[in-house]
């Protein structure tokens, strides 16, 4: 059996949920409110690319 901690998915949960709600509340239409729960699927990876552009790697 192997052991498995679930913190980094009440984690990445949250910042979903977070991320659905800011992007959906500053989204002008509909079709841009759907377009904002898709970038709060994606939003860790645009986070990291960031952060390694950022980092130089």
């Amino acid at each position: 059996m192997s052991k498995h901690n679930g913190g980094g998915e009440a984690i990445y949960g949250l910042g979903f949920i977070g991320a659905v709600i800011y992007f959906i509340q500053h989204a002008p239409t509909f079709w841009m409110g759907v377009l904002g729960f898709f970038k709060a699927l994606i939003w860790p990876v645009l986070v990291v690319y960031k952060l390694l552009e950022f980092l130089k790697f």
